[in-house]
């Protein structure tokens, strides 16, 4: 059976030859808007604990914007190491849809569910992930649709079995597919880590506040019982925090000491830097109402804003960090780290448990997905290249993929 148009769907089962996809090619490496192709792929086959999904909506996230710059990783080289052949990326690392095929070894999914599917992705017999560990941090571990390919911008998805979940009845396809790998990622980093986990009453600082990883921190601080305050670069943004659970915003644009500080025997320079570090943290203050440090410091920008992060963070508390959006060469002065015993904590991705406890908080309608905008099949590359600008950063994007328009899919109010 040949592709069915974007917007359509095959009868329940039947599973076409070939699909519409958004590609990324190495030759096409850069701008995103350029990167990403609509192009007639083969449909991907699946393995004994692989499910094929019937795309409907799927989300933009940061990392496909590195697959498609080809850096900091080459994906379709790294994956051609590794022994697969396919010459593309198909990236996407959200997704509602529909089970359309599962593997011979899969039992609790069946033809026709409605899921959505988390990031996570780790090989079964891995020693790591045998022996009882955290599958996440597995040699094997990967994040779906950016490490592996065949991810949700495309009709049909390829996941592990352990990946799909179930979908939210009250919401649509477009806001099935905004959240989960921003959700299942900021509840890891905030639930988490032990001796770190968010409790009730914490402050949290929460880097990029109205995006769609800020917001949903914003609301699991909230949810815990703490007290987000978002940072942002501008009001407009910081209000929109604000209506998903920060007590209030810090606009960074008022403060000009980020990025690397200067070296610790420049005493002029350390001067001025400490003094734009220690405003910014009297601004936290002002808007706590007391001489309070965060518990928890909710990073991804990197180069530009560790530093700080580090400084303010309060003794014995956690920078939590799943990301380098404004550079991967941080600096951490030592002396506000060790003295102090503060924890700088890597965090990546999710686990099972981990992503089973945020969908459950989706489906029972705590948590909001944050839809910014919705977009079609062909505004992909586009979309990314947006976001890679740091442009309209307000919530979550969504792509249409097997919907034919917004708010199909709602099965409850």
């Amino acid at each position: 059976m040949d592709a069915t148009p974007i917007g359509e769907l095959p009868r329940l089962g039947v599973v076409p030859t070939m699909m519409h996809a958004q590609v990324v090619r190495p030759d096409r490496y850069g701008d995103p808007a350029v990167a990403f192709q609509h192009e007639l792929v083969a449909t991907p086959p699946i393995g004994r604990d692989e499910v094929l999904i019937a795309v409907m909506a799927a989300g933009i996230n940061y990392n496909n914007v590195w697959a498609a710059r080809g850096c900091p990783v080459d994906q379709v080289r790294t994956r051609q190491k590794r022994g697969e052949t396919e010459d593309f990326h198909i990236g996407g690392s959200d997704a509602s849809g529909i089970v359309y095929a599962v593997g011979e070894d899969v039992t609790h999914l069946s033809i026709g569910d409605e899921v959505v599917i988390h990031p996570g992705v780790w090989d079964a017999d891995d020693p790591w992930v045998q022996s009882g560990k955290d599958p996440m941090i597995a040699p094997s571990a990967k994040i779906w649709g950016y490490d592996t390919n065949y991810g949700s911008f495309a009709q049909f998805a390829r996941a592990q079995a352990h990946q799909v979940l179930p979908k939210a009845e009250h919401l649509s396809w477009e806001e099935a597919a905004a959240p989960t790998l921003v959700g299942t990622t900021a509840y890891r980093m905030l639930h988490g880590w032990q001796g770190n986990t968010v409790h009730d009453g914490d402050l949290v600082l929460v880097w990029g506040g109205s995006g769609g990883l800020g917001t949903q921190a914003c609301q699991l601080v909230r949810l815990a019982g703490g007290r987000a305050v978002a940072v942002v670069s501008d009001d407009e943004r910081g209000t929109y925090a604000i209506k998903f659970g920060a007590i209030g915003y810090l606009n960074r644009r008022e403060f000009g000491h980020w990025g690397v500080p200067p070296l610790v025997d420049d005493a002029a320079g350390q001067k001025e830097w400490s003094a734009g570090a220690r405003a910014f943290g009297k601004r936290l203050w002002e808007i706590t109402g007391a001489r309070e440090d965060p518990a928890i410091v909710f990073e991804h920008p990197g180069a530009a804003t560790i530093p700080t992060s580090i400084f303010l963070c309060r003794p014995g508390g956690m920078v939590v960090i799943c990301a380098g959006t404004s550079g991967f060469d941080a600096m951490v002065d030592l002396r506000y780290h060790w003295t102090r015993q503060k924890r700088l904590q890597g965090s990546h991705g999710t686990n099972d448990e981990q992503a089973i406890a945020y969908n459950d908080l989706v489906r029972a309608g705590k948590i909001d997905p944050c839809v910014g905008r919705v977009l079609g099949f062909d505004e992909v590359g586009a979309a990314h290249a947006t976001m890679g600008r740091g442009e309209d950063v307000f919530g979550n994007t969504t792509i249409l993929v097997g919907a034919s328009v917004p708010g199909l899919g709602r099965r409850k109010d």
